[in-house]
């Protein structure tokens, strides 16, 4: 038994010593290295990549800390930056673009060339009336709004259609910046709203160790992200700069579109420089902002395994305090401290786990709420447990039982064997009807009998109780006289038993008032189909009960069966 309680105890303590080395390991977390960060999402948006501003956007509205979100800001700027130069280079490109010489893209080109025309006409004609302010001309100004307004949708039916066949890249390259500047705002409001997670109760620092993780990686991803862009970058700018060909300053006049051309590439290798310098700084900011996610979910580790200790620190001093308990407890009275030993126990085990569910999920917000939320969901869900429980107390109780106690209970008596907290356990031994034959079995009884029913308990005033037997009288002598005789037969042969069982039961029932026993034998005579009855009822004491009337028996049949004229001897 005792290293049935040590075992335990030592394998507790050595997990609070490898908790408590993990926890001094991880105590330098708070100290935070400092570089620099980014993240993307890819989008193909009118020959643009917007992949780079897209996975700014989302890993600023994880940024947390006050440090985090200094780097978020670094990220969006620098994927802005690198954005812009994207889109003027594309939209330098989309400037020199030229429709084909025929086909419908050429058509709906000199279609927009000419409702422009009409509606710069329209415009002049209109300012032109309205400085004239002439009463007579109002008709006219209508008109010429009317007209203005009826060209100008005609002019922006013709450019979404040019737009939509791919002949207008600078419309569609315009719409895609307006979008990007309404992600810019989005991300900006949440980067206010941003805060740290709560890590003052186990479950949290498990729940924000795991989403920290989560960050990580995806700050990882977007690292490489960046990475891949740069270098993608870099093999466009020497695939373009193997193309463009150095001046020859002995060459003959060249073209003016072969200068426009070179000052062209030239432009464009130097944006593409640009954005080759912004994809790798935002690498190495998405690189700053992994290792601050890294540093603090390092420190949440510190603060997880540090409540692991706690909660095994728990666990084993109340290992301890109970061992501790049962050995002062084995020093006194077994039998009469037993009930008191469990009761420590049972409150030791109920607040170490009370103490482990504050480290586990912290004090409740609305006590109140909580509280009578959960005793009533623990009254209808343990309602046996709990009336068993209270039923303990009320068997260990003044008027209760106690170990060695013949009791009956349900119909099934025996003696008392254990009384544990939820359960009494008896040894069989018999009804009232049929004690004194001991079966051998044991019985267990809920407690909640000591509440919801009734029980017996014949140790309470020296476990006496009453008996009975019957004789048939034969039909010859005076019925009354052989009734009397075997009444003082039985008085005399249970003399000692009804005077000390009256005295026994006046000793308990003097707290309720006086009242006066008689435990003295009863004769009744009782007529039957083949002549007379004695019916005799006596006190005697459970455990000799058959020995008692093995006895009586005896000398009833010898006053039976004596002489005429004869006196038998009591025994």
């Amino acid at each position: 038994m005792k290293r049935l309680h040590t075992v335990p105890a030592a394998i507790l303590a050595a997990m609070l010593l490898v908790c408590l080395i993990a926890v001094y390991a991880t105590r330098d977390s708070s100290n935070r290295p400092s570089v620099t960060t980014t993240n993307t999402a890819n989008a193909q948006v009118a020959g643009v990549n917007t992949q780079l501003l897209e996975t700014a956007n989302q890993m600023a509205a994880l940024a947390e800390t006050s440090e985090e979100q200094n780097d978020a800001r670094e990220a969006l700027r620098i994927a802005d930056h690198e954005l812009d130069q994207a889109f003027a280079t594309a939209l330098r490109q989309a400037a020199a673009y030229r429709p084909p010489a025929a086909g419908p893209l050429r058509d709906l080109a000199e279609r927009v060339n000419q409702l422009k025309a009409q509606v710069a006409w329209d415009q002049r004609r209109t300012a032109q009336l309205t400085k004239q302010a002439d009463p007579k001309d109002a008709d006219l100004l209508n008109l010429a709004k009317a007209q203005l307004a009826l060209d100008q949708d005609e002019l922006e039916e013709a450019q979404q259609d040019l737009a939509r066949q791919g002949g207008d890249p600078h419309a569609a390259l315009e719409q895609a910046r307006q979008g990007h500047d309404a992600i810019d705002h989005e991300t900006a409001q949440a980067l206010k709203g941003a805060h740290a997670a709560p890590t003052g109760t186990l479950i949290e620092q498990a729940r924000t160790w795991l989403a920290l993780g989560s960050i990580h990686n995806r700050l990882l991803d977007a690292e490489q992200r960046a990475g891949d862009h740069a270098m993608a970058l870099a093999a466009q700018h020497n695939q373009l700069e193997k193309q463009t060909h150095p001046r020859d300053a002995d060459a003959e006049a060249e073209t003016i579109d072969s200068l426009n051309l070179l000052s062209e590439q030239r432009k464009t290798l130097a944006e593409l420089d640009k954005r080759i310098q912004d994809s790798q700084e935002l690498a190495g900011v998405y690189q700053s902002w992994r290792s601050l996610v890294q540093a603090r979910r390092q420190a949440v580790l510190h603060l997880l395994l540090a409540s692991l200790a706690k909660i095994l620190a728990i666990f084993l001093a109340a290992i301890l305090v109970i061992i501790a308990i049962r050995r002062l407890f084995r020093l006194r009275d077994r039998h009469r401290l037993h009930q008191g030993q469990v009761i420590a126990s049972v409150t030791v085990q109920l607040v170490a786990v009370l103490f482990v569910l504050l480290v586990i999920f912290g004090p409740p917000n609305q006590l109140s709420t909580i509280i009578g939320l959960t005793t009533a969901g623990l009254t209808v869900v343990l309602r046996n447990f709990i009336v068993s429980f209270f039923g303990w107390f009320a068997l260990i109780g003044k008027n209760g039982i106690r170990v060695g106690d013949w009791v009956e209970i349900n119909g099934v008596g025996g003696e008392v064997i254990e009384i544990g907290v939820l359960r009494t356990v008896l040894l069989e031994s018999g009804n009232l009807s049929d004690t004194g034959h001991p079966t051998g079995r044991q019985v267990a009884f809920s407690n909640s009998f000591a509440m919801d029913g009734h029980y017996f308990n014949f140790s309470t005033a020296g476990q006496w109780l009453w008996d009975e037997l019957e004789v048939t009288l034969p039909g010859t002598g005076d019925p009354y006289l052989l009734a009397e005789e075997i009444r003082t037969l039985v008085e005399h042969e249970t003399e000692g038993d009804f005077a000390q069982a009256a005295q026994d039961w006046e000793r308990v029932t003097s707290r309720y008032g006086d009242r006066s026993f008689s435990a003295k034998p009863t004769v009744n005579l009782r007529p039957t189909g083949s002549g007379l009855k004695v019916v005799v009822r006596y006190i005697t004491h459970a455990p000799q009960r058959y020995d008692v009337k093995s006895r009586l028996f005896q000398v009833i049949v010898n006053l039976l069966h004596k002489p005429a004229g004869t006196e038998v001897a009591p025994s």
